[in-house]
């Protein structure tokens, strides 16, 4: 008989909500931890969703520090819990550890009733982390004999068995070379436009000359200075109960008030122990993406050549920046749209531009189908021809990626422009009727209910994650798309999109494929066109530009 499964759910009950509650709220906030909790209002199943942000300053330091972290995340707790982590995804339980960009996330849902014996798990385990060389390869031998079940990619098997398989290493170092051109221009963009990425070239080279004593000297300071950002969704009181004793959350069935005065259980794990090392972030160090900020009627541009000289394809990222965070001086307080919380400014304060990010949401699905027609279907330029919209720490804008071996990038850059001349005259020529259509259309997509609890908390979470917190943003988007004038429409395409734009920021990613070799070395050799400026060197490039601010910078003034 299989062992006694402890995760498997005995309590199934559904707890009431006396209040219905639209929004998270921040219920406490110490120098260790902020949480943010809603109730389940909307899909009444007993199940519950856990997000947990660690803030770690030291994780993306040095390309050396990101892949400490990498390894971290994927092979511990994952791995020693390998067993408890079947045993819960058969209960109905699921959860995960990974990187990002500020440290690294632990996430859980399923069935709330045994989410409390997972997370100590989880938590008691990050907590005494230890690293022994010797298990590495029994981890191995376990995967290899299980058919690598657990890791789905070869680079997930390098960040597993980092000291015990030098050749799979090596050989994702040159697995990365074989990505497709678009995947190429795409990290690229990502790379130029990211303050805080590293070159892949420069994680490799630190994973290869990692040693065990190197990730054992590492955690203590990882964990050494941490703050935590948590979200609660749809905790029953059986949870809920312990995650005040926890210390990490409160639910409706529980007096704030009760709940603030007990000692939180993660915070006594990680922070409160005898000889925890883990310590509160002091205000300067919470970390902030930052994105770089393009020069205003500029066209930044970027050859490379394909890293697999075999691949004929070339690829093309045409980005244009077009919405964007908004400084301005105040004194004032204004108030988020979540009733616990206020963000207090005595110089600063960013703006959330919605009339703007309506705007470019409305033209993105506008030029969407028409994209597709003339870069695909007519100029048959390559299978892969679209239009879509970007988001970088919520600095938006748009983009078109193609892949061909029809044309060289620099022809590709060209067909885009032509394809915004062209697109001028179709937004002129919009009927009022179909202007209106296409509005409801996109209204229509803002109204769509979500699914389940994991899709609601993600975008709450979004919200969260990248400082705006503006949980009623399908609200106010609504609203402002429902007061839109086509003539707004056109003004805005006017200013940051179409071609010669006094306001237009554009950044045009260009990969050479094979069959586009000598086109590569006469655009490297000759002299910039008018208005344009080549980068030649990514990290010289984002060393010498401003760059945006971050909603994330307001953590530190939040308040209850």
């Amino acid at each position: 008989l299989p062992n006694h499964n402890i995760f498997i759910p005995s309590d199934l009950s559904l707890k009431s909500v006396e209040e219905k509650v639209s929004f998270p709220s921040m219920l406490r906030k110490t120098a260790f931890s902020r949480l943010w909790y809603k109730p389940d209002t909307m899909f009444f199943t007993p199940k519950a969703y856990i997000k947990m942000d660690f803030h770690c300053p030291l994780s993306q330091s040095s390309p050396e520090s990101a892949v400490l972290t990498d390894v971290f995340t994927s092979d511990d707790p994952p791995n020693l819990l390998l067993l408890a982590a079947y045993d819960a995804q058969v209960a109905g339980l699921y959860y995960i550890v990974k990187p990002n960009d500020t440290g690294f996330q632990v996430t859980m849902v399923g069935f709330n009733d045994k989410m409390r014996t997972l997370l100590e798990t989880v938590i008691g385990k990050i907590a005494e982390f230890e690293v022994k060389v010797d298990r590495f390869s029994v981890i191995k031998a376990v995967i290899f004999q299980a058919g690598t079940v657990f890791l789905s990619t070869s680079y997930e098997l390098i960040k597993a068995f980092p000291f015990c398989h030098q050749e799979a290493m090596i050989k994702e170092h040159e697995n990365f070379k074989f990505r497709q051109p678009y995947q190429q221009v795409l990290y690229y963009c990502s790379l130029i436009l990211d303050d805080q990425a590293w070159p892949w070239d420069e994680e490799f080279s630190a994973l290869s000359h990692l040693e065990p004593s190197d990730l054992g000297n590492f955690l203590p300071h990882l964990m050494a200075k941490t703050f935590i950002e948590c979200y609660f969704a749809g905790l029953s009181s059986a949870l809920l109960s312990f995650l005040l004793i926890a210390k990490i959350s409160i639910s409706g069935n529980i007096e704030p008030n009760e709940a603030k005065s007990v000692i939180k259980h993660v915070e006594d794990v990680l922070f409160n122990a005898p000889i925890s090392a883990c310590k509160p972030l002091s205000p300067s160090q919470h970390l902030a993406k930052r994105i770089v900020k393009l020069e205003k009627g500029l066209r930044y541009y970027y050859p490379a050549m394909c890293l697999n000289n075999q691949d004929e394809n070339s690829a093309l990222l045409h980005y244009i920046q077009a919405c964007l965070l908004y400084l301005f001086l105040s004194e004032n307080t204004f108030n988020t749209q979540c009733n616990a919380i206020s963000i207090f400014s005595s110089l600063q304060t960013h703006q959330d531009n919605v009339k703007q990010n309506v705007l470019l949401q409305l033209l993105a699905l506008v030029g969407k189908q028409p994209a597709f027609h003339q870069l695909r279907s007519v100029e048959q330029l390559g299978y892969i021809a679209l239009l879509r919209q970007r988001n970088d720490s919520g600095v938006r804008g748009l983009q078109f990626i193609i892949q061909s071996t029809v044309k060289d990038p620099a022809n590709l850059d060209a067909r885009v422009e032509n394809f915004l001349k062209m697109f001028e005259d179709t937004l002129y020529q919009m009927s009022d009727a179909e202007f209106k259509s296409n509005v409801s259309a996109l209204i229509d997509m803002k109204l769509e209910k979500y699914k389940n609890i994991r899709e609601e908390s993600a975008f709450f979470w979004g919200e969260i994650s990248e400082g705006t917190l503006k949980f009623d943003r399908k609200e106010v988007e609504v609203a402002a798309l429902r007061e839109l004038k086509k003539e707004e429409l056109i003004d805005f395409f006017n200013d940051h999109v179409k071609v010669n734009a006094p306001q237009k920021k554009v950044l045009s990613i260009q990969v050479y494929g094979g069959l586009h070799a000598a086109e590569y070395q006469t655009i490297v050799q000759n002299a910039p066109p008018p208005q344009s400026c080549e980068i030649t060197d990514i990290c010289s490039f984002r060393r010498s530009r401003p760059l945006y601010g971050s909603f994330r910078g307001a953590v530190g003034q939040m308040k209850l």
